[in-house]
């Protein structure tokens, strides 16, 4: 199962958090179905939060991302894989041979 982590952040802390079901490349629907449940407008996606998304799986959304006021100071969305094996770097300094 896949699903997506919003959480609204003011002044470095969670203010609110809900995760929704979403399938890899449906990240935009599914954030706008969760900001209408959670009752705060969509935010604007740009070409940085479709690239950071594609890297690393999550993007952050300023308090200038948004058309309308907010309340919060940023929103972070991230992509949660739960039948995904773990994913890792490429680097070789990351491979653990033993001792």
């Amino acid at each position: 199962m896949s699903r997506l982590w919003i959480r609204l952040i003011r002044h470095h802390r969670i203010a609110r958090q809900e995760t929704v079901d979403c399938a890899w490349g449906n990240q935009r629907d599914a954030l706008r179905e969760a900001c209408h449940d959670m009752d705060v407008p969509a935010p604007i996606w740009l070409n940085k939060n479709e690239n950071e998304f594609s890297q690393f799986r999550r993007t952050a959304f300023g308090a200038d991302s948004f058309v309308e006021n907010v309340a919060f100071d940023r929103m972070e969305i991230e992509f949660l894989d739960d039948t995904d094996k773990r994913r890792r770097s490429p680097d070789p300094r990351n491979v653990f041979d033993g001792f």
